[in-house]
């Protein structure tokens, strides 16, 4: 029951306030008894405002918005009134709708979504109007413009906020509130021990602005051991201090935040397996004052310290980490903290040995020294100890000094549908068992937002060639940063993939941070059958004594002469090798293809390619095949009229305006 400010209260026959004539003639014992029931009745009225439940579900008008081509709820997704009242699906893409005024009424909603959109009206707007009648629901359908599918929320409160208001299940154990945490930033994770070990950076909690700075950290099942299928979600289990929130999991000596990451496990002298992380000391602005390497304690569940690196260190742990048997036969940790440029044996004596670090080079010991070149006129690339990683600065440094090409830069991807540069920002590398490479997916730095775009790359060996690659994910002016890959999730042999990354408006800009989603971690999947990741692969020359043999698989130290399609799509011939004369024809059939070219680029609106023509020499069954006008060698060759297909070209060779 309610009364307005200033309204009397209303009599009740028992003398209340408003009727002083009848209290007056009450005998205290009256007034007593009087005024005991009013007490009562006030005191049981605020009691019952206090503990009065949420509105039932009946009450609420439903929005679900799902993917028209999968029908699964989009989280994420922006519904915003006229009058610029914003909601936000949660992670079933619903929205529980109940505003004093609005109730049923035709109410219009702007919609809007980070890679998926919405039909405009005849006027352009890109939304809908709904009757907003309790106990009902609609349905909206958006098209998907990205490549992979937003699925849920990781971390965070309100991760099923509206789904419960609405009475409606969650498929995990905590929808609305999981271990104080309101925002986590980037991820690392490892199987050890059995189970998923999760380890985030700066966290955000409740009771007030500063969070965790030392490392959070939850542990969850493995799908088919009693963990969630990765479609529906992750039971996370924190590690909780005494207050409740996420206690600290590596909190080093020193002054500013602990951060760690290269996690993984190696093992020790006694062939035990051991938890092992670089651990970085942050002081103002985001500077690295100490790095070092951290073990982690079974017994007291949290990382201890280890070694602490020279500061003069010139290789270290670095980014998302992964294991590969290398062509010498050694087992190394490769890092892809950006594109996989550092290794270390696979041992904890090597991880904790700087000295032991190599990094992927052109350019050899010593300063001033010029780049290492192939014969053929590419890039030399090698393992090298006690040498800097290449970063974007070197390469600027030396496309500026004309020692390298714009498009042979090891820090950069290429966009397959501009032919342009992508700068590589940070990613995860993992081999795939369906596409039988390995498969990365990184942020880009400067791409059309500043940290929010992600794409998708492979090659065949960890040292590349990394070079066309696909956009994957979009944000509007919103970051979306450390992409990080989960490999023991992978679904249908590998061809299902799912990865996860920061959702914050940090770096991006935006004065709007979106409610509750801010600053936590947004899971995606992603179809690798999809046809547009059919991605230009190198074709290989291995010339022998009786003609060259043509091969999408490298042989040795071959360098690629040039990049085609290894799936059919519309507008591509089949490209073969004929058994008798070694020549490159066109086929009839794909199935007996070695690779596809475009029949016609322009049609494909990719201008860069180049025509791959076969030159012959008078009076010799010689043949080569190149692109471009002049001839590929010396002597009296003779281009053929019409070209085999038109190919990628190599990234070197790409006219790429710096």
């Amino acid at each position: 029951m309610t009364f307005l400010l200033g309204q009397a209260a209303p009599h009740f026959g028992i003398g209340l306030a408003g009727n002083r004539q009848l209290g007056s003639r009450l005998n205290p014992a009256t007034m007593f008894f009087r005024n005991a029931i009013l007490l009562s009745l006030l005191f049981g009225l605020r009691l019952g405002a206090l503990g009065q439940a949420e509105p039932p579900p009946s009450t609420w008008f439903a929005i679900r918005v799902v993917d028209a081509e999968t029908g699964r709820g989009v989280p994420l997704v922006e519904l915003e009134t006229v009058n610029h009242l914003r909601f936000c699906t949660d992670s079933n893409g619903t929205v529980a709708f109940r505003e004093p005024g609005l109730m049923n009424r035709q109410i219009f909603f702007h919609v809007r979504s980070h890679g998926y959109e919405y039909p405009k009206d005849g006027f352009g707007y890109r939304g809908v109007r709904l009757k907003t009648a309790p106990g009902t629901e609609a349905v909206l359908k958006l098209k998907r413009l990205n490549i992979a599918e937003r699925l849920y929320r990781v971390t965070g409160a309100g991760i099923y906020r509206d789904s419960r208001l609405l009475g409606r299940s969650a498929p995990i154990e905590r929808p609305l509130l999981n271990g104080l945490v309101f925002g986590s930033d980037s991820v690392v994770t490892a199987i050890y021990r059995g189970k998923l070990h999760w380890f985030w950076g700066d966290t955000n909690r409740p009771s007030y602005p500063l969070g965790n700075f030392h490392v959070p950290f939850a542990t969850s099942q493995l799908p088919g051991k009693g963990g969630l299928d990765p479609a529906l979600g992750i039971n996370l289990t924190y590690a909780l201090g005494k207050n409740g929130f996420t206690r600290e999991a590596a909190k080093m000596p020193g002054k500013g935040p602990t951060w760690i990451d290269g996690l993984v496990v190696l093992p020790d002298e006694n062939r035990q397996s051991r938890l092992l992380a670089q651990y970085v000391k942050i002081k103002p602005p985001l500077a690295v004052y100490e790095r070092g390497v951290v073990q982690f304690d079974d017994d007291r569940q949290l990382f201890a310290h280890h070694v602490k690196f020279p500061e003069d260190a010139s290789l270290y742990p670095h980014g998302h980490p992964f294991l590969n048997r290398a062509a010498d036969g050694q087992e190394y940790v490769y890092f892809a903290g950006g594109m996989p440029l550092v290794r270390v044996r696979a041992s904890l004596a090597s991880y904790l040995d700087p000295s032991q670090y190599e990094t992927y080079t052109c350019l050899p010991a010593g300063p001033g020294s010029d780049v290492q070149r192939n014969p053929d006129g590419s890039l030399k690339f090698e393992w090298r100890g006690e040498q800097p990683k290449l970063d974007l600065q070197q390469v600027n440094k030396l496309i500026a000094d004309k020692r390298i090409n714009a498009g042979e830069s090891p820090v950069h991807l290429i966009d397959i549908e501009t032919g342009k540069p992508v700068l590589t920002q940070h990613g995860s590398v993992y081999w795939n068992d369906h596409r039988q490479r390995w498969v990365m997916v990184i942020s880009q730095s400067f791409g059309s937002s500043m940290l929010g775009e992600i794409w998708f790359a492979e090659a065949a060996r960890p040292e590349g060639p990394w070079a066309y690659a696909r956009k994957i994910v979009t944000h509007n002016d919103y970051s979306f940063y450390n992409p990080k890959q989960h490999p023991y999730f992978a679904k249908d042999g590998g061809r299902t993939l799912f990865f996860e990354a920061t959702y914050t408006s940090t770096f991006s800009g935006n004065k709007h941070p979106t409610p509750l989603y801010d600053y936590n971690q947004v899971m995606y999947r992603l179809q690798l059958d999809d046809p547009r990741l059919n991605l230009p692969v190198p074709v290989y020359e291995r010339p022998g004594d009786t003609g060259s043999t043509w091969s999408t698989v490298r042989h040795g130290n071959a360098a690629p002469r040039f990049f085609a399609l290894p799936k059919p799509v519309n507008g591509k011939v089949a490209i073969g090798q004929d058994e008798k004369t070694g020549r490159l024809v066109r086929l009839a059939k794909d199935t007996d293809a070695l690779f596809h070219a475009a029949a016609d680029p322009g049609a494909l609106g990719k201008n860069y390619l180049l025509p791959l023509h076969e030159w012959t020499r008078a009076g010799q069954g010689r043949t080569i095949y190149a692109y471009g006008t002049k001839p590929p060698a010396n002597g009296n060759w003779q281009r053929s009229s019409t070209p085999l297909g038109h190919v990628w070209p190599l990234p070197g060779e790409l006219k790429i305006d710096k």
